[in-house]
């Protein structure tokens, strides 16, 4: 893949293969391949994972307390042991001459393996006195080779390795190339572009990325690439979004007072004003010719589920056909028996189509649905294949080509639940088929404000963030081991009330077979210990969907008392009497995860009460716990464990399709997000398909980067 920030060049030597760059050779160009760098482009745009500031390089002798520093030296003794409260505590004395220093990290027993006596080691940190030795708590560090060159007063650039290659020699490399080949780069960006949004030009910024002079030049080489980087995703997006909506046309189904009365009179509960905002909006684009594309992000328990139903059914009294795709079967089944309920006393016409069904029964779905027999279809993947005959999509549920034989007779409405199960590529589906419904996506997870402006930028939003009157509150409790009897007493208690709980077990491997194994072994311990009596079942990963959906009747029946499973209950399981739950291994859960999981219980007139054991072994998996004891507010909630987790996988092509950012953070570089994105839609109001010749090094780079995942070349 080319790098993303320079245009496939035509003039030969950023082209030139890797090992014949000067101070490479074969050897070496086998290891840069390990990193992806082929040829002297990549390198080029290899940019540096971090830096160490060497101005603030002192001898021991020279530390001041509370002033930062960094310090070189040997390691002479590595130490770890448990503290009298049950942290970890990992010492690591450096010897610098005939000084010494000790750097301190407290529940991080996982950096012992890092560290070999005899290593050069850079430590980092605020200095303090302790006695008389200089301490460093917590304090960043680097491995240093033996013949490693420390200059004190310069910022150095830190790349990324693979074994074999130190940073030395990567620093020689990238310095050589910088040298050789920067000044061949072309810019993207027109010279009253870069003035009239103060950028530098790249010829300019590529030096100072690789080898700043200063900080101040090198947060201008950054914030050029930064910019440059979320510049090019918000204008595809923006294309996209301008496509669609020019050059697409959906059937209008407005809403009127008589449909509107029709379809409330179905819920037996007053709107809250939140979710009667979000339906005015999502009726008032259903009325349009152009396809609705809108997000409906909504905390857990605020209603979303309702809202969506509303817009199915103004679909079905246009006499027009809505599917809604689950993540799951057992998400799916569950939105059947919800529907049918609210529904009993309509005249719509349900479906169901997953990968557990008979052929009989999948041709029996298909073939009424065909015939418009089927007002609503409700499914998994599984649905993109009835949608789409010619274009194969991968299903989480194993169908296969099979399924490729139906169609929708008048499809009006596509919803897609938990939209971060699915994607850009099944999003792409439906569009492919040649379907112009209209499209609304749902999550329960509540987005951060850049990761929505990013990868839901070619969407609307509605949100919904209170929970409707009524719903109960529930108790958070972050317990150690020695706790436990108490928990399950209160937990036995409850249930011999008549409540239903969960116990949640962590992934500890992303396998099923040790998913299973470890559901196992827990509900056996429970069964003969704590919950020894009660009626227990469990739910994992290496279970048939009939398997799976047997457990969870069982357990909404109330036969099974206890659902022992992982976090595949997290999203959508609805049972109101289920109050309790507990939680192993709290620390390997995000802040987004548990709060799901939370929302299994208290959806009922009782109270609920979850406990989470963990042992926490960072300062930010402690805060991360701290925080969710003390919140129930979803949106505030995944906008920290954004800033504690980063953006992870979202950008992954595995999930997403859209290639991973490589320079920008979206937790960090909130203000360029918002610049980047306006600055694109306004070129794009001005210009949608970049005509102007100035940007024709620009259109490029949008369509190599973004127009395969983003379909930007056959949107319209």
């Amino acid at each position: 893949m080319p790098p993303m920030n320079s245009v496939p060049p035509t003039t030969e030597p950023l082209l030139t293969p890797a090992q014949f760059l000067k101070g490479v050779g074969p050897v070496k160009a086998e290891l840069l391949a390990k990193l992806e760098l082929y040829y002297a482009r990549d390198l080029l745009f290899n940019f540096p994972r971090t830096y160490q500031d060497m101005s603030e390089l002192r001898t021991i002798d020279q530390l001041e307390e509370g002033k930062l520093a960094s310090v070189t030296g040997v390691i002479e003794e590595v130490d770890l042991r448990n503290t009298g409260t049950g942290r970890s505590l990992l010492g690591l004395l450096v010897k610098q001459g005939a000084s010494y220093l000790r750097g301190l990290w407290f529940n991080q027993p996982y950096l012992r393996s890092k560290f070999q006596v005899g290593r050069r080691i850079l430590l980092s940190g605020e200095p303090k006195m302790q006695g008389v030795r200089w301490e460093m708590v917590h304090p960043k560090f680097e491995f240093l080779a033996d013949d490693d060159d420390v200059p004190a007063g310069r910022i150095l650039p830190v790349y990324s390795l693979t074994e074999g290659l130190n940073q030395t020699q990567m620093r020689r490399i990238m310095q050589s190339i910088v040298e050789s080949h920067a000044q061949l780069v072309d810019d993207v960006f027109p010279d009253d572009f870069l003035d009239a949004h103060n950028l530098w030009p790249i010829r300019a910024a590529l030096p100072q990325i690789h080898q700043p002079r200063d900080q101040d030049s090198l947060e201008q080489a950054r914030r050029r690439f930064i910019y440059q980087e979320l510049f090019v995703l918000q204008l595809a997006l923006a294309i996209r979004k301008w496509k669609l909506t020019h050059h697409r046309r959906a059937p209008p189904l407005p809403t009127s007072a008589r449909i509107d009365a029709r379809i409330t009179r179905l819920f037996p509960f007053e709107l809250t004003s939140e979710q009667r905002t979000a339906i005015d909006q999502i009726a008032a684009d259903m009325g349009r010719e152009v396809p609705m594309n809108r997000l409906l992000q909504g905390d857990v328990g605020s209603g979303k589920t309702v809202v969506a139903m509303y817009a199915m059914l103004l679909a079905v009294a246009h006499g027009k056909q809505a599917a809604l795709m689950a993540p799951t079967e057992v998400l799916a089944r569950q939105h059947v028996q919800t529907l049918s309920t609210a529904l009993k006393a309509s005249q719509v016409r349900i479906g169901l189509l997953v990968g557990s069904l008979t052929a009989a029964e999948r041709k029996q779905t298909l073939d009424a649905l065909a015939a418009g027999e089927l007002d609503i279809l409700v499914g998994t993947h599984a649905v993109t294949h009835a949608l789409n005959q010619s274009v194969p999509v991968a299903t989480s549920d194993g169908l296969s080509e099979a399924l490729a034989g139906g169609r929708f007779a008048k499809l009006g409405l596509v919803v897609i639940d938990e939209q971060h199960k699915f994607g850009v590529n099944q999003r792409a589906a439906l569009k492919r088929a040649g379907i112009d419904p209209h499209y609304l996506v749902m999550t329960a997870t509540p987005i951060p404000r850049t990761v929505t402006m990013t990868l839901f930028g070619d969407l609307d939003v509605s949100t919904l963030r209170s929970p409707p009157p009524g719903r109960q509150k529930t108790h958070t409790y972050l317990a150690e081991d020695g706790q436990r009897a108490r928990w399950w007493n209160f937990f036995k208690q409850k249930l011999t009330e008549g409540r239903q709980g969960f116990v949640i077990v962590p992934l500890v491997e992303e396998t099923e077979a040790v998913e299973a194994a470890s559901v196992q072994q827990t509900l056996d311990v429970l069964q003969r210990g704590e919950l020894l009596g009660y009626r227990l079942a469990s739910l994992h990963g290496r279970m048939t969907p009939i398997e799976k959906e047997s457990a969870m009747e069982s357990f909404r029946r109330g036969r099974t008392q206890v659902l022992v499973s992982t976090s595949v209950v997290e999203v959508g399981v609805d049972v109101p009497n289920a109050t309790l739950m507990t939680i192993e291994g709290g620390e390997r859960f995000g802040l987004a995860q548990l709060h799901q999981l939370r929302g299994r219980i208290s959806r009922g007139s009782h109270a609920g009460y979850l406990c989470v054991f963990a042992n926490p072994s960072t300062d930010d998996a402690q805060r991360r716990l701290d925080a969710f004891t003390k919140s129930t507010d979803g949106f505030e909630l995944a906008e920290l464990d954004f800033q504690l987790r980063g953006p992870g996988d979202l950008f992954g092509t595995r999930q997403h399709g859209l290639p991973p950012l490589r320079i920008a953070d979206l937790a960090r570089d909130v203000i360029i997000v918002e610049e980047a994105r306006s600055d694109a839609q306004t070129l794009i109001a001005a210009d949608p398909d970049l005509t102007n010749p100035t940007y024709a090094k620009l259109k490029r780079m949008v369509l190599v980067r973004y127009g395969e995942a983003l379909e930007l070349g056959d949107v319209g």
